[in-house]
């Protein structure tokens, strides 16, 4: 099974989506939306940058 996105309301008009993996860790939390359309927008945001991104490993930065 994949990961899936989970929305959750972060009040009374606000969202939140949590991302997590097959076992049902989360993996990543957003900021919170202020509108269903702006999440779901977030959420075509995180799939394009999650397949496209590039790893910085910035442990030896000083």
């Amino acid at each position: 099974m994949a990961g899936r996105f989970e929305i959750h309301r972060a009040g009374d008009e606000s969202y939140r989506l949590r991302l997590t993996d097959a076992e049902g860790n989360v993996v990543a939390v957003s900021p919170t939306f202020r509108s269903l359309s702006m999440l779901r927008d977030g959420i075509n945001a995180m799939r394009e940058n999650a397949a496209t991104g590039i790893v910085v490993d910035l442990r030896q930065q000083a």
